[in-house]
């Protein structure tokens, strides 16, 4: 970066008012200067040497500017900056009422309005989303300085951080930061902006004579960026963070009339802002030794940001009438000031030295096995240590093909270097047969996913797989899914030939293959072969088994007509058919998810069963190497000349046979130990989706056949009162609630622009939680009974069905 980009950057956003000065303030031609006039005093006599004119020249003037315009004017830049490894600050600075809130957190009435914070975070996502090699990373945090005290906005907001902690700010190599703040992750877009309003509502507000929602602290909301690229020999890891800063607005206490609580928050706002003026002006100085940064909390936190490594950005707020002149220059000339500090921004990239460490330690100990073998072979001189040629590569190459075809005996072996080769080049060898098999099956079989839970599922109800995820046999016989192919047992058995394998093949008869049996010859060992045209065959079964699924919840019965009963049907019979119109979607999760469930639960008994058998197995080897122990210690051990016990080839196999054990032991208990979390969370699923369909019939049972005539017209689609989650006895006299809002605001803003959905559904769930603390802090205060809620006090809040 160049001198000219070091430099702080400083913006003048001027509020809009129907009184604006016109004779005292003027914009240069090139909107990027200044001037303010003023009118001498006639009371103060002829003599009046008090200056009236002032000229500012700073990087752009914002006047009657949309909040898009002044983002990109002012933001967008550093925000891409921090996205590749800079640090940036923002800070909208000025007196009171003039602005700094709407420039920085924007109004969420409307989506148009949102100010830098919310269009920063959706440019770092959508920036997220586009990036293909780096691993990104995004956190939040949200810090308020009142009264020259610490305190975190997200407190209330549960995190893996203690919040026991206490706050004060810590200076380190580095750099600044606050010990004792919540940091929170964050995936999407809508979480951060939760964030974002979650921390809005616990800003400390008042009310005085200038602004009705006065900003009564300091308010720094940071983005952390960290970027993990993974196509170097070394982890690169990039990080950066981003500095939005609301800080609160100077005041005149003649003009606020502030008193009590309010006018000591001023004071100390006053005294904090007249610490950064301080700290500006040192920092202007190049011959400045100290800047006394630790004076207050505020400067202490933006020692960073000012004058640091930090991209810095100033936005000055300030009112255009003429009874706010002398503020409005104060706020420029500190502008003035902060243009001439100097930043020293750098990248932030460090790379991941436990990677280096590790490499070079297998390259000493590859050099030792070396010289280990150098110092046995001294006869040899062919022994090298270099790196294998593209020439040495091709000659081990060729021997490894002559000796799979059997012209050659042995491969002639030097060094380590040439054992690896030969071993890489059988890892060749059986990688490529592997995909010849798979290109081979894929041409005859359909190859489905033992992982996508979905359509195991669907197999297992249309009888291609048992519970256990293995093919199943018809009645007659006959394979589903499965041919027998020309392939070898993976344990050396003879190859069959291509004639044995052909009538199979035409016939579709052959014996069953197990997912674990494919396992040698697939690339991938959660796949099942499927027979394309066996599964055409079944599909027409799938809807006479999901039938059965369901029998815990209501016997069959057959579907009402679609006119509305003089009386209303019994909830069995009207069960079957809210099934299957409304509920189907429902019943269809929830048929799923407990399939799921039995076969999960099929597959952990199973696997029990395994470990147990392996168990045994190991015990009774366990006693024969005891056995044999006893004997050899009977008949006397044998020693070598390093004094070590030679064991005979029978022990040397129960041993070696023991280890294998053992280790399957292991695989099998941590593949039992999954289950038993994926069952527990399919229960939960199963209780989710079984809790849901019943409590959703509830609701349409009522509605359908409950509610008196007179009310069904108010329910019909198009109405003002939306079905669902309606208490009987409140039903007349609802109003549109927040989630009623929302889906009326999609079918008319979103449509063109859909970019907003984040922002309305984070503002909307913001609203609703504060809604219901509000309702239940009123009930809680008030004694009332459950059942005697209002209206105004009804939430309901989105709700998602997992599907598995």
């Amino acid at each position: 970066m160049d001198a000219v980009e070091k430099r702080v950057h400083t913006f003048v956003r001027v509020k809009p008012t129907a009184d604006f000065a016109q004779d005292m303030i003027k914009f240069g031609p090139d909107n990027k200067s200044i001037d303010i006039y003023i009118k001498k005093d006639a009371k103060k006599g002829v003599v009046n040497n008090r200056q009236t004119d002032w000229s500012f020249r700073l990087d752009g003037v914002l006047h009657n500017t949309s909040q898009e315009r002044a983002y990109e004017t002012v933001a967008k830049k550093l925000v891409s900056d921090a996205l590749i490894g800079y640090n940036g600050t923002i800070m909208c600075y000025g007196q009171t009422g003039a602005g700094k809130t709407y420039t920085m957190t924007g109004a969420t009435a409307e989506y148009k309005h949102r100010g830098i914070i919310p269009r920063a975070i959706q440019q770092v996502f959508k920036a997220t989303a586009d990036s293909v090699d780096p691993f990104v990373t995004v956190r939040i945090s949200y810090l308020e300085i009142y009264n020259e005290t610490l305190s975190d906005l997200l407190s209330t907001v549960p995190s893996n951080g203690s919040s026991d902690v206490q706050m004060a700010v810590v200076d380190c190599p580095q750099g600044v930061y606050v010990k004792g703040l919540s940091i929170h992750s964050v995936s999407h877009e809508e979480d951060a902006l939760n964030l974002l309003f979650e921390g809005e509502t616990n800003r400390v507000i008042a009310e005085h004579t200038l602004n009705k929602n006065s900003s009564r602290s300091h308010c720094i909301f940071t983005i952390y960026i960290e970027s993990r690229f993974r196509v170097f020999s070394d982890v690169k890891c990039v990080r950066s963070k981003i500095n939005l800063i609301d800080l609160a607005g100077s005041e005149r206490l003649s003009k606020t009339g502030s008193e009590g609580q309010v006018l000591k928050e001023a004071t100390y706002i006053n005294k904090s802002l007249s610490f950064l003026e301080q700290i500006v002006i040192a920092l202007a100085e190049p011959k400045r030794d100290h800047v006394p940064f630790r004076r207050s909390k505020l400067t202490h936190v933006l020692k960073d940001s000012l004058g640091g490594n930090c991209n810095t950005v100033l936005v000055a707020n300030i009112c255009g009438e003429a009874v706010h002149v002398e503020e409005t220059l104060s706020s420029l000339r500190f502008a003035t000031r902060m243009k001439w500090i100097t930043t020293e921004p750098v990248i932030n990239e460090t790379y991941d030295r436990e990677g280096t460490v590790k490499a070079l330690e297998k390259e000493i100990i590859l050099l030792k096995q070396e010289l280990a073998m150098h110092d046995s072979l001294v006869n040899r001189s062919l022994v090298t240590y270099d790196p294998l040629t593209d020439s040495q590569t091709a000659e081990i190459k060729s021997q490894v093909h002559k000796y799979l075809k059997g012209a050659i005996d042995e491969i002639d072996i030097v060094n380590i270097r040439q054992i690896q080769e030969v071993f890489k080049q059988f890892k060749l060898i059986v990688s490529q047969q592997e995909h010849e098999v798979e290109a081979r099956l894929r041409s005859q079989y359909a190859l489905i996913d033992k992982n996508d839970f979905a359509a195991v599922a669907a197999l297992q109800k249309a009888g291609v797989l048992d519970v256990d995820g293995h093919l199943v046999q018809e009645e007659d016989g006959r394979d589903f899914g499965t041919r027998t192919t020309p392939f070898s047992s993976r344990r050396g058995g003879k190859k069959k030939s291509r004639k044995s394998n052909e009538q199979p093949k035409k016939e579709g008869i052959g014996s069953p293959l197990s997912g674990k049996d494919l396992d040698g010859f697939l690339p991938s060992k959660s796949q099942v072969i499927i027979s394309t045209k066996d599964l055409d065959v079944k599909e027409g079964a799938r809807n006479q088994d999901t039938a059965n699924i369901d029998a815990e919840l209501s016997k069959p019965a057959p579907v009402e007509d679609s006119q509305r009963p003089s009386s209303p049907p019994s909830k069995p019979v009207a069960f079957e058919q809210f099934k299957e119109e409304c509920g189907s979607e429902i019943s269809r999760i929830f048929k799923e998810n407990k399939s799921i469930l039995l076969a999960r639960k099929k597959r952990s008994s199973a696997v029990a069963q395994r470990i147990n058998f392996i168990k045994r197995e190991m015990e009774g080897i366990k006693q024969a190497l005891e056995a044999q122990k006893q004997e050899r210690w009977q008949q006397g051990e044998y020693v070598d000349e390093k004094g070590q016990i030679i064991i005979d080839e029978k022990e040397f196999l129960l041993i070696m046979k023991l280890k294998d054990l053992k280790e399957e032991y292991r695989s099998g208990y941590a593949e039992l130990q999954d289950l038993k979390a994926e069952i527990q969370y399919c229960q939960h699923l199963v209780d989710q989706c079984r809790n849901k369909l019943i409590s959703e019939f509830e609701i349409w049972y009522s509605e359908s056949f409950l509610i008196p005539k007179d009310v069904q017209e108010a329910l019909k689609p198009g109405g003002n009162i939306r079905p669902g989650m309606i208490p009987m006895n409140r039903v007349m006299c609802l109003e549109e609630d927040e989630q009623e809002r929302f889906e009326r605001m999609q079918e008319t803003t979103l449509p063109a622009c859909p970019a907003s959905v984040s922002f309305y559904k984070a503002k909307m769930k913001t609203d609703q939680k504060h809604t219901y603390t509000r309702t239940m802090s009123s009930l809680e205060q008030m004694r009332k009974k459950p059942g005697l809620i209002t209206a105004a006090g009804k939430n309901k809040p989105l709700s998602f069905l997992h599907v598995m």
